[in-house]
């Protein structure tokens, strides 16, 4: 099969990969539909985070079941699923919890921007869609594999309320999809924080009621000129970096919470303006398992259509020009078909 393969910063190949194989008897193959790059695949992009041998890339996808293992029951060839970025069993006491992304037995994949791909934990991780789904679903439907995900747990770890005032911080697909969650759960006025035209015109679609351009302790200001000097009631902090944490923390109010979910990148709390403050810190990687169903009735339902993130289509063939397209913020986010 073809797969994309990371060799060094700034050098993604797609080439021949072994095409996977049942290795456990809870095991699925699929085809994929489709699979994306995330912002996350970028810090090994950029160099961020060492890359020091060549390896498969990808961890988003949704597709067709091919094959299972012996002891897979919940799945069948011919279903169309989308699954987690990890793969857990849904069974032991985190999992049970809702925090799959804590499972016991969690396992990665290996590259799932590829033309096949082997889901291990099938039962545990996968979801089949009640039928075929109609191709204008699948971009959907593919972001509810991470983004959307992701952006729908930064609002439950803000613990998002209908009437709230809300603030995101971070307009890529995560933040644009958190703007999307802040909505569904009710807030009555959000914050989009953002100074690409694209971006603010797609968070405006999703929900957004304002937009600021202004960062770090001027997009703090911002967000109390927009609440009467209160701050935000909920922040959803959807980057990672220091700046973008210390910008969400300074905009939610006395006694409110952040829910953060950009991957940790030089990121130190400041405990005592969190102490003095009594503002909250929650959330880590999302568990995706946990609001797959949900999430995947809104779609199915028309409620929420989350693959307008995806600004650029393209064959799996040209992943590089897609790593790059979002490395220049070209690109929000790039859908591959194999």
């Amino acid at each position: 099969m073809r797969g994309a393969v990371i060799h060094a910063p700034f050098d993604v190949r797609v080439e021949d990969r072994p095409d996977p194989v049942v290795v456990e008897p809870t095991d699925a193959i699929l085809r994929v539909t489709a699979a994306c790059i995330c912002g996350s695949d970028l810090w090994p992009y950029r160099g961020i985070n060492e890359v020091s041998e060549p390896r498969p890339i990808g961890h988003e996808y949704c597709g067709i079941v091919v094959e299972v293992g012996s002891e897979v029951t919940t799945v069948q060839p011919g279903d169309f699923v989308v699954g987690g970025f990890f793969a857990s069993d849904n069974t032991c006491p985190n999992c049970r919890a809702g925090f799959h992304n804590a499972c016991d037995h969690i396992e990665s994949y290996d590259g799932c921007q590829a033309e096949f791909l082997r889901v291990p934990l099938a039962d545990g991780t996968l979801v089949a869609t009640p039928e075929q789904p109609a191709a204008d679903l699948i971009p959907s439907l593919l972001t509810l594999s991470d983004v959307m995900a992701t952006g729908w747990h930064a609002a439950t770890m803000a613990n998002v309320q209908p009437g709230m005032t809300v603030a995101v911080v971070g307009d890529g697909a995560v933040g644009l999809c958190g703007v999307l969650a802040a909505k569904q759960k009710g807030a009555a006025r959000i914050i989009a924080m953002s100074r690409h035209p694209q971006r603010q015109a797609l968070a405006r679609e999703f929900g957004a009621t304002d937009i600021i351009e202004e960062r770090d302790e001027a997009g703090v200001e911002a967000v109390k000129r927009l609440t009467d000097g209160i701050g935000a009631d909920a922040v959803l902090e959807c980057v990672g970096t220091g700046p973008s944490m210390l910008q969400a923390i300074g905009s939610c109010r006395a006694g409110g919470m952040v829910g953060f979910v950009g991957v940790p990148h030089g990121v130190e709390l400041p405990i005592r303006q969190m102490f003095t403050r009594n503002v909250g810190v929650r959330g880590g990687m999302a568990p995706v398992r946990a609001y797959l169903p949900q999430l995947m009735d809104l779609v199915l339902a028309g409620d929420i259509q989350p693959g307008k993130v995806f600004d650029h289509l393209l064959p799996l063939e040209q992943a590089a020009e897609g790593y790059a397209a979002m490395d220049e913020r070209r690109a929000i986010k790039v859908l591959l078909t194999p």
